[in-house]
C-alpha cells in the first residue's frame, strides 16, 4: 500500500496518475475528496482530512509500507516551524507507530550551504525530522519550479513582464513539476533502496532570468522582459497578498540564498538531470496559460 498526500496538487496528482498505472494499491489523504476525478476516486482508498492531523495520518498510515510526503506551506502560518515541522510531527509519530518502511518527500536543495535560507532551511529541517524516525527516506531536492511562473501568467500576457528579486544574469537550474512527479513515482515504486539520501532534480539546463525572458519572448511571439525588484519590495508584495510576516520573511531569506548560489551547490550529474527544457515547458504549459495575443 502506498499513501499519497496532496493528491490534487501539481505534483501529487501526477504522482498519483503514474502510481495508478502500476497497479499498486493506493490510499490518498485529501481535504476535499470531491476534487479528485471520479475515475480516480473509484480506484483508490480515500482518507478525508489534512495530513497535518494526527487522527488522519494514523488512519491513513495503518497497513501501509510507503508514503509520498508533500507539505504545501501555508503562507499565513505563524512561523516556518509551524508550516513545516509542526505540520509533519503527527505523520512522524504515525510512521513509527505503524512501521512504515519508506517515505519519499518533496524538499529543497541547499544542505550545508547556509544557516538561514528561509523555506529551504525549513524543508531540510523537515527532512531531518522524518529521517529521525528511522524510516528509509528519500528527499527529492529541487531548485525553483518552472511552474511557479504561472503565478505571473497574467502580467506576462498583458504587460510582457515578470518580476523577481534575483539578478537578471544569475544562472541557476529550474525544473518542471512533471519531471519531479516522474522521479518521485519511480522512487516510490522501487523497493530496493535503503537508508537516507537526497535525490536532486535539476532539470536539463541552467538559465538566467534574462535568458528565461528571451525564451518566453520567442515562444509567445511577443516581447517579454524580466524586471528585478528589491527584496523589500518583494516582501511587501507577499504581505499585500495576505502572507504572514514570518512566511514573507522566509521567502525573502530563501531568495537571498538563491542569489548567493544555493541552487547551484549540487553537482549536475546525469542522474540529477531531468528532460523537460524550459522552452518545451513554455510551449506546452505557459503558452496555453497566457493565451493568444490581444
Amino acid at each position: 500500500m502506498i499513501v499519497v498526500t496532496a493528491p490534487t496538487g501539481q505534483i501529487g496528482s501526477r504522482v498519483l496518475a503514474t502510481l495508478l498505472e502500476s497497479g499498486e494499491p493506493i490510499r490518498v489523504i485529501a481535504r476535499d475528496p470531491a476534487r479528485l476525478p471520479e475515475h480516480v476516486r473509484a480506484r483508490v482508498e480515500v482518507v478525508k482530512g489534512s495530513h497535518s492531523d494526527a487522527d488522519v495520518v494514523d488512519e491513513a498510515f495503518a497497513g501501509t509500507d510507503t508514503v509520498f510526503w508533500l507539505v504545501a506551506a501555508d503562507p499565513r502560518a505563524e512561523s516556518l516551524e509551524a508550516a513545516y515541522l509542526d505540520f509533519t510531527r503527527p505523520a512522524c509519530e504515525a510512521v513509527k507507530k505503524h512501521g512504515v518502511a519508506r517515505v519519499v518527500g518533496i524538499s529543497a536543495l541547499g544542505r550545508g550551504f547556509a544557516e538561514n535560507a528561509g523555506y529551504l532551511s525549513a524543508s531540510l529541517a523537515m527532512d531531518d525530522l522524518i529521517a529521525g524516525t528511522g524510516v528509509r527516506y528519500r528527499a527529492l531536492t529541487m531548485p525553483t519550479f518552472m511552474d511557479n511562473l504561472l503565478w505571473q501568467a497574467e502580467a506576462i500576457g498583458k504587460h510582457g513582464v515578470f518580476f523577481g528579486p534575483l539578478s537578471g544574469d544569475r544562472k541557476a537550474p529550474t525544473c518542471a513539476t512533471r519531471d519531479i512527479a516522474a522521479v518521485a513515482a519511480g522512487v516510490l515504486l522501487d523497493r530496493s533502496w535503503h537508508g537516507v539520501a537526497e535525490v536532486p532534480v535539476l532539470g536539463p539546463e541552467d538559465l538566467s532570468q534574462n535568458e528565461i525572458a528571451e525564451i518566453m519572448s520567442d515562444v509567445l511571439g511577443r516581447p517579454v522582459r524580466y524586471q528585478q525588484v528589491s527584496m523589500d519590495a518583494f516582501r511587501a508584495t507577499q504581505r499585500e497578498h495576505g502572507w504572514s510576516e514570518a512566511m514573507a520573511q522566509g521567502m525573502v531569506d530563501m531568495m537571498a540564498a538563491k542569489e548567493a548560489g544555493i541552487d547551484t551547490a549540487a553537482p549536475r550529474t546525469p542522474e540529477a538531470t531531468t528532460p523537460t527544457t524550459f522552452r518545451q515547458w513554455c510551449e506546452e504549459v505557459l503558452k496555453p496559460a497566457v493565451g493568444p495575443v490581444n
